[in-house]
C-alpha cells in the first residue's frame, strides 16, 4: 500500500469532510467532490424533475453523450428493462460509428444532449447530425456545466430545457446528478427513491470495498472481477469505467473485469454485484463511488484526474487535420491467436477494442469468453471504440503495462454519414479515432494488434 492507509471509519469521515490530504499532493479533489452531497441535494429536486419528465410527449428518448454522460443512463435503461418496469424507451448513442448514428431514431424521439465540458467532440458532432434530421428545438434538452459553449448554444437554440450541473463533479462520478437522474426520470424511475437508497449506504463498509481492491492490487490481485448477472450486464460496464479511469495511472491501478461468470485466477479479486430491484441502483452507484475514491487513497493516486485520456483525442485531431487518413497496417482474424500466444505473459490481460456498429454485444461477450478460455482463464475485457477512449482508455495507457490490446476495425467500407460543417464524415472520424488510439498505445510501449474483419464470428472461429 502507498503510505499510511486509514481505517475505514476514519477514511469515510475525512472523505465526507472533503479532506484533500487523503490523496497525493497536487490532486484535483478540490473541484471534484461535489458528488458526495448529491443524493441529498437531488432528493430535494426529485418531485420537480419527475413532473418535468411527465410533460415530455415522446415515448422514445435518444441520449447523445460520451463516457460519464452515457454509461449511467445505459445502465438505468437496461436495468429497468431487466426488471420489466414501464417507462420510455431510452436509446444511448455514444459512438461515432456511422451505422449506429444513422440508425438512431432521432425523428421520433426527444433528444437529450449530455456533455460536462460542452466541448467534447463526439456529443458536438452527434448534436449537429441530429439537428440536420430534427430541427424543432423544443424536442431537445441539454445537460452541461454552467457557462460552457454547449450551454450557450442551447440558449441560442431555445431548447425545451437546459440543465446546468454542479461543476465540481467529474463525469464518471456524475450518475446521481442531472447527467444520470434526468434520463432516470424520463425512463420512469422514482428519482426520490433512487436518491433515498443512496443515502442508506453504509459509508465505512463502502470504503472498505475500495481499500480491499487496493490491497489486492498491491498484492498482485489487480484484476477486480465484477461478477454481474447477464441480464444486468451494463452495470458491469459502468463499474468498469469508474474503476479503470479512476485508478489506472502512474503504471498502477485496479483492472476491472466485468463478467457474468465466476472467473477465478491468481491475479483476480472477485466482487459479486447483483440487484434484486431496479431502484437499488441508487445504492450501488453511491457505494462504488465511495469505494473507488477509497481505492485511490489505498493506491496513493488521485482518483479524480485522467492524465492520459486527452492523448488519443489529440492524436485524433492531428489525423483529422492532415487528411487523407494515413494507412495503418492490419492483419486478418487468423493472425490473432499466434500473436496472443507470442505476447501474453503471467499477470497480463487482453483488451478487445471493437470499432464496430452497436448490436454486437452478444458476439463481443462470446469473443471475450473464447479468448479467456483459450488462454487458461486469463482476464479479458471487451468494449466498443470510441466509447472506451473516455473511460478504460485511461487504464490502457496510464495503468500497469499488462494490457495486450486487440483493436478491431471493419474491413469493408461503410455507407457515408455526413457531419454538418465538418470536412470529414463519421466514417473518417471513427477511423481517425482508431488510428489515434493505436498511436497512443504504441507511444506508451503497449502491445497492440490491429485486426480487420467483416464479422466477429471470423475471429471467434479462429481461436
Amino acid at each position: 500500500m502507498a503510505g499510511a492507509v486509514l481505517e475505514p471509519e476514519d477514511l469515510y469521515r475525512r472523505l465526507i469532510a472533503r479532506d484533500a490530504t487523503l490523496w497525493p499532493e497536487g490532486n484535483v479533489s478540490a473541484n471534484r467532490l461535489g458528488w458526495l452531497e448529491l443524493p441529498r441535494e437531488m432528493e430535494r429536486q426529485a418531485k420537480e424533475l419527475t413532473s418535468w419528465a411527465r410533460n415530455v410527449d415522446q415515448d422514445t428518448v435518444v441520449l447523445l453523450g460520451m463516457g460519464g454522460s452515457s454509461l449511467g443512463p445505459e445502465v438505468l435503461a437496461q436495468i429497468r428493462d431487466a426488471f420489466g418496469a414501464a417507462g420510455r424507451r431510452i436509446v444511448v448513442c455514444d459512438t461515432t460509428d456511422p451505422t449506429t448514428v444513422a440508425d438512431a431514431p432521432i425523428e421520433e424521439a426527444f433528444v437529450l444532449v449530455s456533455s460536462k465540458s460542452g466541448t467534447t467532440l463526439e456529443p458536438n458532432v452527434l448534436l449537429a447530425a441530429a439537428r440536420a434530421r430534427l430541427k424543432d428545438p423544443k424536442r431537445y434538452a441539454v445537460i452541461t456545466d454552467p457557462g460552457t459553449p454547449l450551454a450557450s448554444e442551447a440558449t441560442e437554440l431555445g431548447v425545451y430545457r437546459l440543465f446546468t450541473n454542479p461543476p465540481d463533479i467529474g463525469g464518471r462520478y456524475s450518475v446521481l446528478s442531472y447527467f444520470g437522474l434526468v434520463p432516470a426520470a424520463l425512463a420512469g424511475y422514482d428519482v426520490e427513491e433512487l436518491c433515498g437508497r443512496a443515502l442508506e449506504v453504509n459509508g465505512p463498509e463502502a470504503v472498505q470495498i475500495g481499500l480491499s481492491m487496493a490491497m489486492a492490487a498491491e498484492a498482485g490481485q489487480d484484476k477486480a472481477t465484477f461478477v454481474v448477472p447477464s441480464a444486468q450486464r451494463s452495470l458491469g460496464l459502468w463499474l468498469e469505467q469508474l474503476v479503470a479511469e479512476s485508478t489506472g495511472k502512474h503504471n498502477k491501478g485496479c483492472v476491472p473485469v466485468p463478467t457474468s461468470e465466476h472467473e477465478r485466477g491468481e491475479d483476480r479479486h472477485v466482487i459479486p454485484v447483483e440487484l434484486s430491484a431496479a431502484h437499488e441502483l441508487g445504492a450501488v452507484f453511491y457505494r462504488f463511488e465511495l469505494a473507488t475514491a477509497a481505492a485511490g487513497h489505498g493506491l496513493g493516486i488521485d482518483p479524480f484526474d485522467e492524465p492520459n485520456v486527452a492523448e488519443s483525442k489529440a492524436n485524433t485531431n492531428k489525423v483529422l487535420e492532415n487528411l487523407p487518413l494515413p494507412s495503418l497496417a492490419s492483419v486478418g482474424p487468423e493472425a490473432v491467436t499466434p500473436w496472443l500466444e507470442e505476447q501474453i505473459k503471467a499477470g497480463d490481460y487482453v483488451s478487445i477494442q471493437a470499432y464496430l456498429p452497436y448490436g454486437s454485444e452478444d458476439k463481443l461477450e462470446r469473443l471475450r469468453a473464447a479468448v479467456r478460455d483459450a488462454h487458461g482463464g486469463m482476464a479479458v475485457t471487451a468494449g466498443y471504440g470510441p466509447r472506451f477512449l473516455h473511460s478504460t482508455g485511461q487504464l490502457h495507457k496510464g495503468g500497469p503495462n499488462s494490457v495486450v490490446a486487440v483493436q478491431i476495425v471493419e474491413r469493408s467500407a461503410r455507407a457515408s454519414v455526413a457531419i454538418p460543417d465538418k470536412p470529414y464524415d463519421f466514417n473518417t472520424l471513427i477511423a481517425a479515432q482508431a488510428i489515434g488510439d493505436h498511436q497512443s498505445l504504441e507511444s506508451h510501449g503497449r502491445r497492440v494488434l490491429r485486426v480487420a474483419l467483416d464479422d466477429l464470428d471470423e475471429l471467434i472461429s479462429n481461436l
